[in-house]
């Protein structure tokens, strides 16, 4: 070909193949693990260790300069620990020469202070995702935000994965057709609306109220719907106190349900959430593995399924350039 030299041929070859790299933070390990075998990689070596005064030192084992990074840490507690640690891997990728740095939080700490309730606080998560943003971070994945707008608290792309889902197939495997699922309170109606539309069935909404100052008190006022002789699947995005679907499952009794489930993405379990779980009139709980979930806290009502494939598709069609929208249908749109 004229003009064509031996320098274009090695230009040619030297053209750089695009590569995927996952790494794995410590606070769910066996999440990412799954994750890994799903894309058919292995998981590299991040070489997380503390010093003896508990400052975090990461040092990736191998290059990774020009990949396609994907660091996989929830946000597990102790939630500050777990975010420094995110933190740092991203940092030393940034400075590792990494192509394209994408955090992967299945669980996204410190969503519930999305906003300001009362005066004088902060809006934490808009900080969490400053700080990611400020490490290095390209772009968030996470699964079942606790609201929409944290997706703007990033400048660069977010993407929304939803357990729906793995959920709605075990509803489909698990109940009965004549269920009715319900929001607990109003902000997750939309959720719960698309539950129903997929299964089927009708849709209630349970009226709370969270007295002023108070944290785990919530009172449940009225249920809207028709619930009496029938199995109601309350569907929330976490478990944390819960408060929240115990006094939902009381009010649905109330009103005559016959028998009651709770359904959520993130089983965080705080403080008296398992006691109260095994003294509500709840049948069953079923949770995802977005946070770990140790043997000690797997009561028998307790049912936990996975998300693993879903994240997995996530980052293949990320690294990949292809809708992420496509894998729900365009369901993961809060």
């Amino acid at each position: 070909m004229p003009g064509h030299t031996f320098t274009d041929d090695l230009r040619m070859e030297l053209t750089p193949k695009r590569r995927l790299e996952l790494v794995s933070g410590r606070a769910h390990p066996e999440l990412a693990e799954e994750i890994a075998k799903c894309l058919g990689v292995t998981l590299g070596e991040t070489n997380l260790r503390e010093f003896t005064d508990s400052e975090l030192h990461c040092r990736y084992g191998s290059s990774i300069r020009g990949v396609d990074l994907f660091i996989i840490q929830t946000h597990a507690a102790p939630v500050n620990d777990s975010i420094m640690e995110m933190l740092i891997m991203i940092d030393a990728a940034k400075r590792a020469s990494a192509k394209r740095i994408t955090a992967v939080c299945p669980y996204y700490g410190y969503s519930r202070q999305d906003r300001k309730s009362t005066g004088r606080e902060p809006i934490t998560a808009k900080l969490v995702a400053d700080l990611l943003s400020a490490a290095g971070a390209d772009r968030i994945v996470s699964v079942d935000l606790h609201s929409g707008q944290i997706q703007g608290f990033f400048d660069g792309p977010v993407d929304h994965l939803t357990a729906a889902p793995v959920l709605i197939e075990y509803l489909n495997q698990n109940a009965d057709s004549d269920i009715v699922v319900v929001s607990p309170d109003s902000g997750r109606v939309k959720v719960a609306e698309r539950f129903s539309q997929q299964l089927g069935c009708d849709l209630a909404l349970v009226h709370k109220r969270r007295p002023r100052g108070s944290v785990e008190l919530v009172e449940a006022l009225e249920v809207v719907g028709n619930v009496g002789g029938r199995r109601c699947v309350i569907i929330d995005d976490m478990i944390g106190t819960a408060a929240s679907v115990v006094t939902a499952a009381e009010r649905l009794v109330e009103e005559g349900a016959t028998d009651v489930w709770a359904m959520a993405t993130h089983a965080i379990l705080a403080g008296t959430a398992l006691d109260r779980l095994k003294a509500a009139p709840i049948s069953r709980v079923v949770v995802t593995n977005t946070l770990p979930v140790p043997e000690e806290h797997r009561i028998d009502k307790l049912e936990v399924i996975s998300v693993a494939r879903i994240i997995a598709d996530a980052i293949d069609a990320v690294f990949e350039d292809t809708s992420v929208s496509e894998i729900f249908g365009g369901q993961n749109l809060l």
